[in-house]
Protein backbone atom coordinates (compact mmCIF):
# COMPACT_ATOMS: atom_id res chain seq x y z
CA UNK A 1 0.00 0.00 0.00
CA UNK A 2 1.21 3.60 -0.96
CA UNK A 3 0.31 6.89 0.53
CA UNK A 4 0.15 9.97 -1.09
CA UNK A 5 0.93 13.45 0.25
CA UNK A 6 -2.43 16.12 -0.99
CA UNK A 7 -1.69 18.95 -2.32
CA UNK A 8 -3.27 22.32 -3.88
CA UNK A 9 -3.74 20.70 -7.11
CA UNK A 10 -4.93 17.70 -5.92
CA UNK A 11 -7.21 18.20 -3.21
CA UNK A 12 -10.54 19.01 -4.86
CA UNK A 13 -10.06 15.39 -6.50
CA UNK A 14 -9.14 13.50 -3.67
CA UNK A 15 -10.96 12.74 -0.28
CA UNK A 16 -9.07 13.50 3.30
CA UNK A 17 -10.04 10.78 5.40
CA UNK A 18 -12.82 11.79 7.57
CA UNK A 19 -16.81 12.69 6.96
CA UNK A 20 -16.39 11.59 3.02
CA UNK A 21 -19.96 9.54 3.28
CA UNK A 22 -21.75 11.89 5.70
CA UNK A 23 -24.20 13.57 3.52
CA UNK A 24 -25.35 16.27 6.52
CA UNK A 25 -21.25 17.28 6.86
CA UNK A 26 -20.55 18.32 3.11
CA UNK A 27 -20.50 21.96 3.73
CA UNK A 28 -18.16 20.60 6.95
CA UNK A 29 -15.96 19.01 4.62
CA UNK A 30 -15.36 21.26 1.96
CA UNK A 31 -14.56 23.57 5.20
CA UNK A 32 -11.69 21.64 5.60
CA UNK A 33 -10.14 21.08 2.54
CA UNK A 34 -10.63 24.88 2.12
CA UNK A 35 -8.77 24.87 5.50
CA UNK A 36 -5.99 22.81 4.28
CA UNK A 37 -5.89 24.49 0.66
CA UNK A 38 -4.87 27.82 2.64
CA UNK A 39 -2.32 26.12 5.13
CA UNK A 40 -0.72 24.14 2.41
CA UNK A 41 0.93 27.94 2.39
CA UNK A 42 2.34 27.75 5.56
CA UNK A 43 4.28 24.23 4.75
CA UNK A 44 1.29 22.53 6.09
CA UNK A 45 1.35 18.60 5.39
CA UNK A 46 -1.78 16.25 4.60
CA UNK A 47 -0.30 12.73 4.19
CA UNK A 48 -2.41 9.61 4.07
CA UNK A 49 -2.89 6.10 2.62
CA UNK A 50 -3.64 5.61 -1.02
CA UNK A 51 -7.60 4.08 0.08
CA UNK A 52 -10.57 5.07 0.84
CA UNK A 53 -9.92 4.69 4.52
CA UNK A 54 -9.26 6.62 7.89
CA UNK A 55 -5.51 6.34 7.69
CA UNK A 56 -3.70 9.96 7.50
CA UNK A 57 -1.35 12.37 9.28
CA UNK A 58 -1.19 15.87 9.39
CA UNK A 59 1.79 18.22 10.88
CA UNK A 60 3.16 21.62 10.21
CA UNK A 61 5.31 24.41 11.40
CA UNK A 62 5.30 24.95 15.12
CA UNK A 63 5.18 28.60 14.34
CA UNK A 64 2.19 28.56 12.21
CA UNK A 65 0.45 25.77 14.05
CA UNK A 66 -3.22 26.53 14.95
CA UNK A 67 -2.64 25.81 18.94
CA UNK A 68 -1.45 27.90 22.13
CA UNK A 69 1.92 26.24 22.01
CA UNK A 70 5.14 27.70 21.90
CA UNK A 71 7.97 25.62 19.62
CA UNK A 72 10.44 27.30 17.85
CA UNK A 73 11.63 25.13 15.34
CA UNK A 74 9.89 22.09 15.59
CA UNK A 75 6.90 20.43 13.52
CA UNK A 76 3.56 20.28 14.85
CA UNK A 77 1.47 17.28 14.54
CA UNK A 78 -2.13 17.68 13.63
CA UNK A 79 -4.72 14.77 13.34
CA UNK A 80 -2.65 11.57 13.20
CA UNK A 81 -5.08 8.56 12.62
CA UNK A 82 -5.42 4.98 12.21
CA UNK A 83 -9.36 3.31 12.04
CA UNK A 84 -10.57 0.20 11.62
CA UNK A 85 -9.27 -3.12 9.84
CA UNK A 86 -5.95 -0.82 8.76
CA UNK A 87 -4.61 -1.20 12.70
CA UNK A 88 -1.70 -2.85 13.82
CA UNK A 89 -0.26 -2.95 10.01
CA UNK A 90 2.68 -0.12 10.35
CA UNK A 91 0.50 2.69 9.23
CA UNK A 92 0.71 4.25 12.38
CA UNK A 93 5.12 3.97 12.46
CA UNK A 94 5.14 4.69 8.81
CA UNK A 95 3.16 8.08 8.74
CA UNK A 96 5.58 9.04 11.85
CA UNK A 97 8.83 8.12 10.34
CA UNK A 98 7.03 10.57 7.45
CA UNK A 99 7.10 13.51 9.00
CA UNK A 100 10.23 12.35 11.16
CA UNK A 101 12.16 12.55 8.12
CA UNK A 102 10.18 15.72 6.76
CA UNK A 103 11.24 17.37 10.03
CA UNK A 104 14.47 16.42 9.74
CA UNK A 105 15.20 17.00 6.14
CA UNK A 106 13.82 20.86 6.86
CA UNK A 107 16.40 21.05 10.05
CA UNK A 108 13.59 21.04 12.89
CA UNK A 109 14.46 19.94 16.27
CA UNK A 110 11.42 17.67 16.73
CA UNK A 111 8.26 17.02 16.77
CA UNK A 112 5.54 18.25 18.94
CA UNK A 113 2.03 17.49 19.99
CA UNK A 114 -0.90 18.06 22.36
CA UNK A 115 -2.45 14.66 23.83
CA UNK A 116 -4.41 14.11 27.54
CA UNK A 117 -3.38 12.37 30.02
CA UNK A 118 -6.13 10.18 29.36
CA UNK A 119 -7.30 9.65 26.13
CA UNK A 120 -8.89 12.45 24.38
CA UNK A 121 -11.09 12.16 21.21
CA UNK A 122 -9.83 13.95 18.28
CA UNK A 123 -6.08 13.99 19.76
CA UNK A 124 -3.53 10.80 19.51
CA UNK A 125 -3.01 8.46 21.89
CA UNK A 126 -0.42 9.54 24.59
CA UNK A 127 1.14 6.09 25.41
CA UNK A 128 1.81 5.55 21.93
CA UNK A 129 3.49 8.16 21.66
CA UNK A 130 5.44 8.10 24.33
CA UNK A 131 6.41 4.51 22.87
CA UNK A 132 7.78 6.02 20.22
CA UNK A 133 10.21 8.20 22.20
CA UNK A 134 8.35 11.39 22.90
CA UNK A 135 8.72 12.86 26.50
CA UNK A 136 6.30 15.34 28.34
CA UNK A 137 7.28 19.08 28.61
CA UNK A 138 3.98 20.57 29.76
CA UNK A 139 0.97 19.64 31.52
CA UNK A 140 -2.46 21.37 32.51
CA UNK A 141 -4.69 20.90 35.03
CA UNK A 142 -7.50 20.96 32.10
CA UNK A 143 -5.70 17.46 31.82
CA UNK A 144 -4.12 18.24 28.26
CA UNK A 145 -0.64 17.37 28.20
CA UNK A 146 2.19 18.84 25.59
CA UNK A 147 4.73 15.70 24.40
CA UNK A 148 7.50 16.03 22.03
CA UNK A 149 10.27 13.97 20.14
CA UNK A 150 13.29 16.16 20.62
CA UNK A 151 16.18 15.41 17.85
CA UNK A 152 20.14 15.89 18.76
CA UNK A 153 20.00 19.37 17.82
CA UNK A 154 16.79 20.12 20.05
CA UNK A 155 17.74 23.29 22.29
CA UNK A 156 14.08 24.93 22.83
CA UNK A 157 11.70 23.05 24.94
CA UNK A 158 8.07 23.56 23.95
CA UNK A 159 5.38 24.85 26.21
CA UNK A 160 1.78 25.55 26.45
CA UNK A 161 1.33 29.42 25.71
CA UNK A 162 -0.12 31.44 28.95
CA UNK A 163 -3.60 31.73 27.54
CA UNK A 164 -4.10 27.94 28.67
CA UNK A 165 -2.89 28.42 32.34
CA UNK A 166 -6.32 28.96 33.62
CA UNK A 167 -8.30 25.82 34.45
CA UNK A 168 -11.48 27.65 33.90
CA UNK A 169 -12.98 30.16 31.71
CA UNK A 170 -14.01 33.84 32.66
CA UNK A 171 -17.82 32.72 30.64
CA UNK A 172 -18.83 30.94 33.69
CA UNK A 173 -22.53 29.79 32.48
CA UNK A 174 -24.19 27.25 30.63
CA UNK A 175 -22.21 25.96 27.72
CA UNK A 176 -19.30 27.01 25.60
CA UNK A 177 -18.20 25.78 22.13
CA UNK A 178 -14.57 26.29 20.59
CA UNK A 179 -14.28 25.04 17.37
CA UNK A 180 -12.36 25.72 13.93
CA UNK A 181 -12.39 23.88 10.51
CA UNK A 182 -9.86 21.99 10.98
CA UNK A 183 -12.26 18.92 11.20
CA UNK A 184 -14.85 17.92 8.75
CA UNK A 185 -17.21 17.52 11.68
CA UNK A 186 -16.94 20.98 13.78
CA UNK A 187 -19.19 23.29 11.51
CA UNK A 188 -21.99 20.92 11.05
CA UNK A 189 -22.05 19.35 14.67
CA UNK A 190 -21.45 22.74 16.61
CA UNK A 191 -23.72 25.31 14.62
CA UNK A 192 -26.51 22.74 14.35
CA UNK A 193 -26.43 19.64 16.43
CA UNK A 194 -25.61 21.71 19.29
CA UNK A 195 -27.57 24.42 18.94
CA UNK A 196 -30.61 21.86 18.85
CA UNK A 197 -29.42 19.89 21.90
CA UNK A 198 -28.94 22.86 23.96
CA UNK A 199 -32.00 24.59 23.30
CA UNK A 200 -33.75 21.08 24.28
CA UNK A 201 -32.68 21.02 27.47
CA UNK A 202 -32.89 25.15 27.86
CA UNK A 203 -29.32 25.53 28.38
CA UNK A 204 -27.31 28.84 27.78
CA UNK A 205 -24.93 28.29 24.59
CA UNK A 206 -21.98 30.39 23.55
CA UNK A 207 -20.15 29.34 20.33
CA UNK A 208 -16.55 30.61 19.63
CA UNK A 209 -15.40 30.08 16.07
CA UNK A 210 -11.48 30.10 15.81
CA UNK A 211 -10.75 31.63 12.60
CA UNK A 212 -6.81 32.60 12.37
CA UNK A 213 -3.69 31.48 13.64
CA UNK A 214 -3.44 34.31 15.78
CA UNK A 215 -6.48 33.61 17.30
CA UNK A 216 -5.66 29.47 17.76
CA UNK A 217 -2.88 30.49 19.38
CA UNK A 218 -4.61 32.53 21.93
CA UNK A 219 -7.14 30.04 23.17
CA UNK A 220 -7.62 29.22 26.60
CA UNK A 221 -8.14 25.89 25.02
CA UNK A 222 -5.08 23.40 23.28
CA UNK A 223 -8.14 21.95 21.55
CA UNK A 224 -8.70 23.72 18.97
CA UNK A 225 -10.62 21.68 16.54
CA UNK A 226 -13.13 21.26 19.18
CA UNK A 227 -14.00 21.57 22.90
CA UNK A 228 -16.57 21.75 25.35
CA UNK A 229 -16.80 23.81 28.75
CA UNK A 230 -19.72 24.02 30.80
CA UNK A 231 -19.91 26.38 33.73
CA UNK A 232 -16.56 27.21 33.15
CA UNK A 233 -14.94 24.25 33.34
CA UNK A 234 -13.74 22.19 30.68
CA UNK A 235 -15.52 19.03 29.38
CA UNK A 236 -14.46 17.40 26.47
CA UNK A 237 -12.71 17.54 22.90
CA UNK A 238 -15.55 14.31 21.56
CA UNK A 239 -17.55 16.47 18.86
CA UNK A 240 -20.23 13.83 19.87
CA UNK A 241 -21.24 15.36 23.00
CA UNK A 242 -23.15 18.16 20.56
CA UNK A 243 -26.02 15.40 19.58
CA UNK A 244 -29.07 14.81 21.77
CA UNK A 245 -28.29 11.25 22.36
CA UNK A 246 -24.57 11.58 23.77
CA UNK A 247 -24.91 14.71 25.33
CA UNK A 248 -26.18 13.82 28.78
CA UNK A 249 -23.79 10.68 28.78
CA UNK A 250 -20.71 12.35 28.07
CA UNK A 251 -21.73 15.26 30.80
CA UNK A 252 -22.83 13.31 33.33
CA UNK A 253 -19.90 10.70 32.57
CA UNK A 254 -17.93 14.17 33.49
CA UNK A 255 -20.04 14.40 36.78
CA UNK A 256 -20.88 18.17 36.26
CA UNK A 257 -24.08 19.34 36.76
CA UNK A 258 -25.89 22.40 34.74
CA UNK A 259 -27.30 25.56 36.58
Amino acid sequence: MEYITLTKESIDSEHICCAFSDKKCAKSYELKKRWLEAEFDNGYVFRRLDERAKVFIEYGPAEKAWAPVTAPNYMMLGCFWVSGKYKKQGHGKALLNDAIDDAKSQGKEGLVTIVGTRKFHFMSDAKWLLKQGFEVCDTLLSGFMLVSLNFDNAVNVPYFNPSTKDNSLADNEGCVAFYSNRCPYSEYHVTDSLVITCKKRGIPLKIIKIESIEQAQSAPTPATIFSLYIDGEFITTDISVCMDTRFDKIVGKNSLSLR
